[in-house]
């Protein structure tokens, strides 16, 4: 259900940096919105230093965007705590100072989104949705 995409320019973050940057954006996701772990894409964009620009400018220094597409439905309790989670969690993750991380998150309804061959539950019907699958589905799911 979330996807997040992380862009750096090119050789900024090592593969360790995103093994545990993913693990963590993750961990974060399912602890505050108990989403299964299962559904949790993390991909990570690297630019060329010339295809980065902020304020019109060619970047200076080591700024990261994470950019998350969750399901729509989520209080704006939970969406603060999740915005911030993920911010600490990544800058932690990939050793970067706090003001360098900049982190979006964007709703999509669950009805405009297809995993794993099915549209996808409303936040909160998770279990009765996954319980519904053919067997084959759930299984694959499960064993991500």
């Amino acid at each position: 259900m979330p996807t997040y995409t992380c862009y750096s320019v090119k050789g900024h973050l090592s593969t360790d940096n995103k093994r545990r940057a993913a693990e963590e954006i993750t961990r974060v996701h399912n602890e505050i919105t108990g989403a299964a772990t299962f559904f949790a894409q993390v991909l990570f964009v690297e630019l060329e230093a010339e295809n980065y620009f902020v304020g019109g400018k060619p970047l200076k220094g080591d700024q990261v965007f994470l950019n998350g597409q969750i399901r729509a439905g989520r209080s704006a309790l939970d969406r603060t705590r999740l915005l911030k989670a993920l911010h600490a969690a990544l800058a932690s993750a990939i050793e970067c100072e706090a003001n360098s991380v900049w982190v979006y998150l964007n709703d999509l309804p669950a009805r405009d989104m297809i995993e794993y061959g099915h549209v996808l539950p409303e936040p909160g019907d998770e279990s009765k949705w996954l319980a519904g699958l053919p067997d084959r589905d759930r299984i694959r799911m499960t064993e991500t």
